[in-house]
């Protein structure tokens, strides 16, 4: 398929999922701050007046958490009744437990551990002591269509979302709500996307406010400030708030969960995804540390040249460090066979959790910055997964 259509969407800070993915995180981040080895499962929902905190959490600190939840939604800009949705004012419903013990052992003392002590060669700085937090398959991709080797429709679609914020939080269009979302449509020809042909923005507001200023405003201080000419032209459709009217937004209007817009924390749908959330998960949790470490592996493929386009799968038990496979997809643009990369793979990249952890320097507050506009791509954020550090081992490699 070489000539198509491919539409990604964002959402802004303010979206209820994307709420209650901020929460999640801001609370993993003051445990991992006071407790780097907290373990951390934390999920939140919100509704109209109401946030609840639930999960499971493990750790030598107490946190103050009904503070945290209060200062991260004021910090999105539910202050207030203007909104709807008031920090200061809402209901905080808090439901904590510990770690399953049983999850916690074969986390702590993965199965090669135990092994290990059997055979009394036991090292306890071992990166195999720590097992895999959950059983699963993480995807990551990159390709060559953006600078920071993004899909071009997910970039764009934050990229916006992130404006959106912008304009809103420096009054520079000062009657937007916190609640929002962009998607963005490119045309792809020979593989490759060429232009935007559809853009959709639709953003709360204050009821006195016109659509046809709205629509103006959001064109040019938005659309404009975004969107580099040579991608759009005369025929790109642009729908601005299509139903009218987006007074009622943020939790007032819908239910918000963590871990519902996992397609936005990653690839807008351009790559695959396992299904595991990240939000809320402490790095022991394979489902965030993988996820960043195979778009760490992508990424430094594309850069080496070795491959335009290029997804990783790789796949854990629990309670076990070494995942149980590794895939290499290059959709035909790897300059050397899939099953070679692989092997490149295997050999330059420590895939068991606590090399994970140890390579990428996940045992840092880090992660409610990464909550909103996408976790893969933030080089605005100096994330280590987005360096491109590998790129002379992986040419040595091959060049062997």
């Amino acid at each position: 398929m070489q000539n198509y259509l491919f539409t990604s969407e964002s959402v802004t800070e303010g979206h209820p999922d994307k709420m209650c993915d901020q929460i999640s995180d801001a609370i993993l981040d003051a445990y991992i701050e006071k407790d780097s080895n907290a373990r951390v499962a934390c999920e939140v929902t919100a509704t109209a007046g109401i946030i609840s905190v639930m999960g499971e959490i493990t750790s030598k600190v107490n946190i103050d958490i009904n503070n945290i939840v209060r200062n991260t939604i004021a910090d999105i800009g539910y202050k207030g009744e203007k909104y709807g949705f008031d920090a200061d004012t809402c209901m905080v419903s808090i439901a904590i437990n510990r770690q399953s013990e049983d999850i916690s052992m074969g986390v702590s003392n993965s199965l090669e551990y135990k092994n290990l002590i059997r055979n009394n060669n036991i090292n306890k700085n071992h990166h195999e002591t720590i097992g895999a937090g959950d059983q699963g398959m993480m995807f990551g991709m990159a390709c060559n269509e953006t600078e920071n080797l993004m899909p071009a429709s997910i970039y764009y679609a934050h990229e916006l979302c992130k404006r959106l914020s912008y304009v809103r939080k420096s009054n520079l269009i000062e009657y937007l709500g916190p609640d929002g979302k962009a998607m963005v449509t490119f045309n792809y020809e020979n593989g490759k996307p060429e232009k935007i042909c559809n853009i959709v923005i639709s953003t709360q507001h204050l009821p006195n406010i016109s659509q046809d200023k709205l629509r103006n405003d959001i064109r040019e201080k938005v659309i404009n400030a975004v969107i580099p000419y040579e991608l759009r032209n005369a025929y790109v459709e642009i729908l601005i708030n299509p139903t009218g009217r987006f007074v009622k937004g943020g939790p007032c209007a819908d239910t918000g969960l963590t871990g519902r817009k996992i397609i936005v924390d990653t690839y807008g749908g351009m790559g695959r995804h396992g299904g595991g959330a990240f939000s809320g998960k402490d790095p022991t949790k394979v489902d965030r540390s993988a996820a960043y470490m195979t778009r760490y592996i992508a990424k430094n493929i594309v850069a080496a040249d070795i491959a335009e386009k290029c997804e990783i799968q790789i796949s854990y038990v629990i309670g076990v460090s070494n995942p149980v496979s590794v895939m290499v997809d290059t959709f035909g643009t790897g300059k050397y066979q899939d099953k070679l990369i692989a092997n490149a793979v295997d050999n330059i990249f420590d895939l068991r959790p606590s090399a994970i952890i140890e390579k990428l320097d996940l045992k840092k507050p880090i992660y409610k910055q990464l909550a909103s506009y996408g976790h893969m791509g933030r080089e605005d954020l100096n994330v280590s997964w987005e360096k491109t550090d590998k790129v002379d081992e992986l040419k040595e490699y091959f060049n062997k």
